[in-house]
């Protein structure tokens, strides 16, 4: 037997040509394809649920301020506002006598770092755009001179339906949050 000579990818052996096997590790174009296949049709079952579950987290902490505003009405009312309430969410922010305000600064319109509605009343938190104004009639004169209402109003509205959340809350001073499936700001059923 004769030692093989080389011409190209062909091996001369005893005069016989032997074509050169790939010996070099790696994958090929095929296998990478079907990678780059199975890894999209994962993607395309993951993403609309991991949309679905921000949206409800969004939904989640909407309805969460909700309840933050009604509370701090209620204290508000009680400590500052005669037994009105407050008729803006910069209001509620704004300490009556000494102190500090009502509600959170992520929920005050003239905080630093805050997100304004298009308005400038209410602030863009989380997906939703939260606002608030006084309902009803004019109430008391509050302790630092703000006038009150005998109700209030407060609306969690998705800034895009369907993709910040799908639901629109609405609730006043009664406590009762509503939603409207449609993401509009008049939901008359109560949440469960």
């Amino acid at each position: 037997m004769r030692c093989p000579v080389t011409n190209g990818h062909l091996f001369f052996v005893d005069g016989r040509a032997v074509q050169k096997t790939r010996s070099d590790q790696g994958f090929t174009l095929i296998e990478l394809i079907i990678v780059v296949a199975i890894i999209g049709i994962i993607a395309a079952i993951a993403v609309p649920g991991l949309l679905r579950a921000r949206m409800s987290a969004n939904e989640a902490s909407a309805i969460a301020s909700l309840r933050a505003l009604h509370s701090a009405q209620s204290t508000y009312s009680s400590s500052c506002g005669q037994g009105g309430y407050a008729t803006s969410l910069t209001i509620l922010a704004s300490p009556c006598n000494s102190g500090t305000g009502f509600i959170s600064p992520d929920l005050n319109p003239a905080g630093v770092g805050v997100t304004k509605n298009a308005a400038g009343t209410g602030v863009l938190k989380s997906g939703y755009n939260l606002d608030m104004a006084g309902n009803g009639g004019m109430g008391p004169i509050d302790t630092a001179g703000n006038p009150t209402s005998n109700d209030y109003r407060v609306t969690a509205l998705p800034q895009t339906a369907g993709a910040t959340g799908q639901r629109g809350f609405n609730m006043t001073g009664a406590g009762t949050i509503f939603q409207d499936p449609a993401g509009g700001p008049a939901g008359t059923t109560p949440i469960g």
